[in-house]
C-alpha cells in the first residue's frame, strides 16, 4: 500500500488559521494584498512567546513538537525543544531556509512547506513528494526571516513561482524579535540533517530527532540576533537521532557532523559573519551544525555521541 501524503502547505494553513483566530492573544498582525496573506509575527506587530513557538510549528509543517523547557546547564536560559517522528520531511523538505528572496527592494531567507510546492531547489531532487497533486493544492505556506514585510513585487515574485490556483501566505519575523528568535533556534536537528545530507549519509535511515537549544536574549538589532540565534546551535544545542544503519557508518561520519569538525569552531557567529562581509555562503560550510550530536542505532542498540559545547562562548554572544 503507498503511503498518503503528507500534505505539509495544508497542514501550515491549518495552523496559519489558528494563528489568524488568535492574532490578538498572538500579539501578531494579519494583511491582505492581492498577491498574499501576510502574517507579522515580529515585523510591525510585537509577537511573543506563544507567537514564536507556532512559528517554529508552522516552519515544520505541522511534524513536530516545539516547547519551552526550564534551562539547562551553566546558563540560566530556557531551551528550545524540537522533537519530530518525520525529520526529513519536517526539516529539510519544509523548514531548510532554502528559499534566498532577493529582489530590487527586498531580501529574505524564505522556509516553509512552500519549498515542497514549488521543488525548485536542487535538493529536492533527493527528497520525497508530500504534496500530491498540486492542481489541488489551496495555499502555499513560507516563513520568511527579515526586517521588513515582503514588498508587493518580493510577493508576486514568490507567487509566480508556485502552483497557479493556490493562495500564498507568508508568515514574517525578524531575527531580532521574541517569535524571529525562537524560530531560528529550532533549528537544531534541521542543522544536523543538512550537514548529514552534505556529508552524503543516506537519509531514508533517520527515523526520529529530537534537539535542544538555548533560547538567547532577544537582540538590540537583526545583525546581533543573527549571530545570538546560530551561536546558541553551533555552540550550545543537542540534537539526538535515531537511525536505523550499520554503525560503521555511524563511527565513519558521526565525527564530521556537530561544529567542532569545521577550522572556523571557536570564534562567535558574528565574527565569522563580518569576516565574510556578511555572506553565508563565503562562511565554512562545515560549521552550520550543532554542537553536539548523538545518535542512537535502533539496529544494533547501541549510542554514540560527538563534538562539544561552549559555554563561554554563549555568554559572550549573549551578554549574559
Amino acid at each position: 500500500m503507498t503511503a498518503s501524503p503528507l500534505l505539509l502547505n495544508s497542514r501550515a494553513a491549518a495552523l496559519l488559521q489558528v494563528a489568524r483566530n488568535r492574532a490578538q492573544t498572538l500579539r501578531i498582525a494579519t494583511h491582505t494584498t492581492d498577491a498574499a496573506d501576510i502574517f507579522d509575527f515580529g515585523v510591525t506587530a510585537e509577537g511573543g512567546l506563544e507567537a514564536g513557538l507556532l512559528l517554529a510549528r508552522i516552519c515544520l509543517a505541522d511534524l513536530a513538537d516545539v516547547r519551552l523547557i526550564p534551562a539547562a546547564g551553566e546558563l540560566s536560559l530556557p531551551q528550545v525543544w524540537v522533537q519530530t517522528d518525520h525529520p526529513v520531511v519536517a526539516c529539510l523538505c519544509s523548514q531548510y531556509a532554502g528559499w534566498k528572496l532577493q529582489t530590487d527592494d527586498y531580501f529574505a531567507m524564505g522556509s516553509g512547506p512552500m519549498r515542497a510546492a514549488a521543488r525548485s531547489e536542487q535538493l529536492f531532487s533527493e527528497l520525497p513528494e508530500t504534496e500530491g497533486s498540486l492542481d489541488g493544492l489551496q495555499a502555499a505556506v513560507g516563513v520568511l526571516e527579515a526586517g521588513q514585510l515582503p514588498s508587493v513585487s518580493a510577493a508576486a515574485g514568490l507567487r509566480s513561482q508556485l502552483p497557479e490556483n493556490c493562495r500564498l501566505q507568508l508568515a514574517v519575523a525578524r531575527t531580532a524579535s521574541q517569535a524571529g528568535n525562537i524560530q531560528v533556534v529550532a533549528r537544531s536537528v534541521e542543522t544536523a540533517l543538512h550537514k548529514l545530507h552534505a556529508l552524503h549519509f543516506p537519509l531514508e535511515v533517520l527515523i526520529s530527532g529530537t534537539g535542544t537549544a538555548p533560547l538567547p536574549p532577544v537582540a538590540k538589532h537583526d545583525l546581533q540576533g543573527i549571530g545570538r540565534t546560530n551561536d546558541a546551535i553551533l555552540y550550545g544545542a543537542t540534537v539526538n537521532l535515531w537511525v536505523r544503519c550499520e554503525d560503521d557508518l555511524i563511527a565513519a561520519i558521526g565525527p564530521r557532523v556537530p561544529s567542532s569538525s569545521s577550522a572556523a569552531h571557536g570564534q562567535t557567529f558574528l565574527s565569522l559573519f563580518k569576516a565574510a562581509n556578511h555572506d553565508f555562503y563565503a562562511m565554512d560550510a562545515a560549521l552550520f551544525s550543532p554542537a553536539v550530536v548523538v545518535f542512537h542505532n535502533v539496529r544494533s542498540g547501541r549510542s554514540f555521541q560527538f563534538g562539544r559545547h561552549v559555554p563561554q562562548l554563549l555568554r559572550e554572544s549573549f551578554g549574559v
